[in-house]
């Protein structure tokens, strides 16, 4: 799936499909402002960490209105939509699905009426007891007669958004959101960002462990949360400070209060400053590019190359990480691949013939630049393999004499259930192979990683406040059995052995649920993927 930022990395081959990301979330309280269009630009931000579908929720004070559809925030709005999204708070998605289907009924914001008004959500994250949240669901709709659970969305955030409200006292007294919050947030367990809203305050939460990122940014009129600090920059925000794991914020007329419902465990997501985030985006204090370019620095000292002529990037966030091994090796940089800068969603399937050119039809190299070089060519990561593989071919046929590839993270061996979609652990190259192995499955000349204390090292933040799992499957939280995980998770049915676009099979029979959705196991390797070494 294209970045929205331009990232090609991972995009580079027709039909495959790299890391891809969580989501992006948004969310402003600004009387006077116009706060669907301020909200369309935080997106337009964020574009990078979900390109599936977009929606934006705004209140006026007595109702919320939703306007969501699938595809890219450029293509969902226009001046028409944003101008009848009227009001003074609103809350905005970008989404890269994570748990359920890329339908249109699983586009965020959620909606839910609620017994003060109504309540829309959004989520960036994933979380892993969806079943128990199902449950309480269906408990909760039984005992008050509501019909929370009879939607047709069938991802995690639908599941929290209903149980936020659908909360009442010991007496039946329907609970307001801010209410409900303390006792909702408490259960759910994952990685969370949300940002949401009742027709009067704007709410954000982050999960105690805080791994996907969320700040809190201030204007002129009001105030912003939003996943990154570019988003706050684009709508002209001052960033003030990181929401904080297990933290609460709710702002509306009478400003900002913070509760706190769990305890900080602080274990960020180093894939953010890998590759998630934007290079001009600042996490826990730490600027992302910086943290790139570190990182490539450390990558030529774990893994000269002394013999090379010149270091190039796979463009374009492999480039930071190639900088710094220029930098430190003392080989100089420079250009060898040029990218098509207008390849963007395409909804048009490449003819045989186009697909078999391959990453051509995004990047061609410079032969006048390579011909007869000793390349080192630098990625932030691999996944699959397949497209450092067409990489490696294309500039062997270009003319380049050697080709050593580097690589700015670690291998990545295990699945990831915090909201990064990679492929299953069946998929994965490095899960079963050595790094000669892979460095002779793509054709290279050599290859090495960067260690994960070079990696770490490279964020300036502590080892033990970081989430590696993807590389070393130290997970951040206990996670149940994995039967219970999966993309699909809450789909009713698939068809069989149908690909669902996560590399996921869809094999497994549906499972009706309690509160009537049916459910689905992990697909191939999933099941197995916390059993094996």
């Amino acid at each position: 799936m294209p970045r929205g930022d331009g990232r090609l990395s991972h995009d580079l081959l027709p039909a495959e499909k790299g890391p891809q990301d969580a989501c992006g979330v948004f969310g402003v309280w600004a009387p006077g402002e116009e706060v669907a269009k301020l909200t369309y630009f935080g997106l337009y931000a964020l574009q990078h960490r979900g390109q599936e579908s977009a929606g934006i929720a705004v209140s006026n004070g007595s109702q919320i209105l939703v306007f969501k559809d699938m595809g890219l925030v450029s293509q969902v709005f226009d001046e028409t939509s944003l101008g009848s999204l009227r009001g003074h708070i609103a809350v905005g998605h970008a989404r890269y699905s994570t748990t359920g289907a890329s339908v249109w009924e699983n586009a965020q914001p959620t909606f839910r009426a609620t017994g003060h008004g109504s309540i829309a959500l959004g989520h960036n994250g994933n979380l892993v007891n969806t079943v128990e949240l199902a449950g309480l669901v269906a408990e909760q709709s039984s005992e008050n007669g509501s019909r929370a659970t009879r939607v047709a969305a069938t991802n995690d955030t639908d599941l929290v958004t209903a149980l936020l409200a659908g909360q009442t006292d010991e007496d039946g007294t329907p609970l307001t959101v801010e209410q409900a919050a303390p006792v909702v947030l408490p259960l759910v367990r994952g990685a969370f960002s949300f940002v949401f809203m009742d027709e009067h305050t704007l709410y954000a939460a982050r999960d105690a462990q805080g791994v996907r990122p969320l700040v809190l940014g201030r204007l002129e009129r009001g105030w912003v949360v939003a996943s990154e600090t570019s988003a706050l920059d684009i709508v002209g925000a001052s960033f003030i400070r990181e929401v904080e794991p297990g933290e609460m914020i709710a702002i509306d007329e009478d400003g900002l209060r913070s509760t706190r419902f769990a305890e900080a465990k602080p274990k960020g997501c180093v894939f953010e400053y890998v590759y998630l985030a934007r290079p001009d985006t600042d996490i826990a204090g730490r600027n992302v590019y910086l943290s790139r370019v570190e990182m490539g620095r450390k990558l030529a000292a774990e893994a000269p190359a002394p013999d090379a002529d010149l270091v190039i990037a796979t463009p374009e966030s492999g480039t930071p990480a190639a900088i710094g091994y220029a930098e430190a090796s003392g080989i100089p940089y420079g250009s060898g691949l040029v990218k098509n800068s207008y390849v963007g969603r395409t909804f048009i399937q490449p003819s045989q013939t186009i697909r078999q050119l391959g990453i051509r039809l995004k990047l061609n190299p410079l032969k006048e630049v390579i011909s007869g070089k000793r390349l080192v060519v630098v990625d932030d990561s691999i996944v699959r393999g397949n497209t450092q593989r067409a990489l490696v071919r294309m500039l062997r046929e270009a003319g380049a004499a050697e080709v050593h590839v580097r690589i700015s993270s670690p291998p990545i061996k295990w699945p990831c259930f915090f909201g990064i979609d990679f492929a299953n652990r069946a998929e994965l190259i490095a899960n079963g192979l050595t790094v000669e192995e892979i460095g002779k499955s793509l054709g290279a000349d050599s290859l090495a990683y960067i260690s994960i204390d070079g990696m770490t090292d490279a964020t300036t933040i502590p080892k033990s406040q970081l989430c590696r799992a993807c590389f070393d499957g130290e997970y951040p939280m206990p996670l149940p059995d994995p039967e219970l995980l999966g993309k699909h998770l809450r789909e009713p049915q698939a068809a069989p052995g149908a690909e669902a676009g996560n590399g996921h099979s869809t094999e497994q029979p549906s499972v009706p649920d309690v509160d009537g959705v049916g459910t689905l196991t992990a697909g191939v390797g999933g099941t197995d993927a916390l059993r094996r070494p």
